[in-house]
């Protein structure tokens, strides 16, 4: 490459950094050999787009595309995305499609019980291998020109492998891409960096908490499906950053809903000034952006009418408190809204479980399973699932007041002018800290942002980070806004 290439690459490059200053452009210059290439990467600058000390948030980060493009790399290329659970592939064989950002893959039970996930993307020409959501098979085949591969995503057979390759093809390398699986309790997760830290040692403080509903009183949990699906127009973050700590809009966006449904929620519809809000739950935050709120003693309120499901918590709680100590005795008996990062949600007590998987910064897919108890009986599992499809189904009541609300949370944020604007999570900032009874960081309140915090916290550290050596440095350091709190102490 000549000098008067470089210089010409170069001015590009200065020229698109002053269009738009909010990037900051790294030009490196590789030699190889007597060749020279010169490689070009815009990095984002992450620290103009999420303030902690203030704790507020640029809307670009909910429609620019650049952003979007490096959460595909940085955010679901390297971190624990969850695939499917235990239950949903018991037998040998059993198989679903799940996605990983915009990749698909799947998802295979293998002889040994063991799992494992590959690209669905055939290493011939690219066409997608299996078309079916779910099913039982000893092999994937294109059906495109007839590879086959195993259960564990091997080349195993060729057409004309001896007569048109002439027996060259080297199949023990044309494999589908395999996929890092690791599971927690029955949740089974994929990741595609090799150099990630464990699932376990990802999930942190958050297992934990986990352990309260997927251990509970022995049995665990489990996920009804197939999903039900959906196309929202939103980006994947406005859901993911509800559910992990937006106990606000309750009261307000569901008000007629509440009203409508009855029980115990009900009390918080139109945000009634005499509620007692700091008796009422509180907020969790953890190391790696995972957090939720908890709503104490309303576990069964979304199914009010359920007393077989209210029978089964009372009688259950006891064996929690004696396993679990009296803490996580009652988080089993609260209603959670949380988020495992980046995707992975549930309402614990309303008990739907959903996937918010991203195609393209301004539009998602909604994938959404029922979440029960192992050890309940089927009908009652069946009548909870009945009711969180009326809740939060894809035209659930609830859904639908969310739904909006998260359209207009991304589209608003198209106007040019809008998008140099902020959004603030300032609620509860001083009333948050290390809790004597939990781990990770607790906020007074369910009502309250310390997980949006949280959740855009460790957003900020990956999308920044060159790589998971330079997250791990982090470790001692990440709950250091925090620090200086003795909110709980004095309390």
């Amino acid at each position: 490459m000549s000098d008067k290439d470089v210089a010409f690459i170069s001015g590009a490059v200065r020229m698109y950094r002053e269009r738009r200053g909010w990037y900051r452009s790294v030009c490196n210059v590789f030699m190889v050999g007597e060749k020279s290439r010169m490689e070009m990467r815009v990095m984002i600058n992450v620290k103009e787009l999420v303030d902690l000390e203030n704790a507020t948030q640029a809307k670009k980060i909910f429609w620019d595309q650049d952003i979007y493009d490096q959460e595909q790399e940085r955010i679901f290329g390297r971190s624990w995305l969850f695939l499917t659970h235990d239950s949903l592939i018991p037998k040998n064989g059993d198989f679903v499609m799940s996605r990983m950002g915009e990749d698909k893959v799947i998802v295979s039970r293998q002889k040994d019980g063991s799992v494992e996930a590959f690209i669905n993307s055939c290493s011939h020409r690219g066409n997608q291998v299996c078309h079916a959501d779910s099913g039982n098979a000893k092999a994937f085949t294109c059906n495109y020109h007839g590879w086959v591969f195993g259960q564990n995503g091997d080349l195993v057979d060729v057409p004309l492998d001896t007569l048109c390759y002439h027996d060259n093809l080297k199949k023990a390398e044309l494999g589908l891409r395999k996929v890092r699986v690791e599971s927690y309790k029955g949740l089974i997760f994929g990741n595609m960096d090799p150099d990630a830290i464990s699932l376990e040692e990802y999930l942190g403080d958050m297992c934990w908490f986990l352990d309260t509903i997927l251990v509970g009183a022995g049995g665990g949990m489990e996920l009804m499906g197939p999903p039900l699906r959906s196309v929202l127009d939103c980006n994947w973050k406005v859901p993911a950053e509800n559910f992990v700590g937006d106990g606000y809009h309750v009261g307000w966006t569901h008000a007629a809903a509440l009203q409508i449904l009855g029980g115990p929620l009900a009390g918080l519809a139109g945000n009634r000034a005499d509620m007692p809000y700091d008796d009422l739950g509180k907020q969790f935050t953890t190391r790696h952006g995972h957090g939720f709120g908890a709503i104490n003693d309303a576990v069964t309120s979304i199914h009010p009418e359920n007393e077989e499901y209210a029978d089964f918590m009372a009688e259950t709680r006891g064996v929690v408190a004696e396993n679990l100590g009296t803490p996580r005795e009652e988080l089993y008996m609260s209603h959670w809204n949380c988020t495992i990062f980046p995707n992975c949600s549930f309402l614990y007590g309303t008990n739907t479980f959903k996937i918010w998987h991203p195609i393209g910064p301004g539009k998602i897919e909604v994938w959404t399973y029922t979440l029960v108890h192992k050890d309940l009986d089927i009908d009652v599992k069946r009548s909870i699932q009945r009711q969180a499809i009326r809740t939060f189904g894809t035209a659930g009541t609830l859904e639908s007041d969310d739904g909006e609300n998260m359209s207009t949370c991304t589209d608003s944020n198209r106007g040019f002018v809008t998008r140099k604007g902020r959004m603030n999570s300032t609620m509860g900032i001083n009333r948050e800290g290390r809790h004597p009874d939990f781990p990770g960081i607790v906020g007074a309140s369910f009502i309250g942002e310390t997980s949006y915090r949280g959740f855009y916290r460790f957003w900020a550290e990956i999308m920044d980070a060159p790589d998971w050596e330079a997250i791990k440095v982090q470790n001692d350091n990440w709950d250091e806004i925090w620090r200086g709190s003795e909110f709980w102490s004095d309390k």
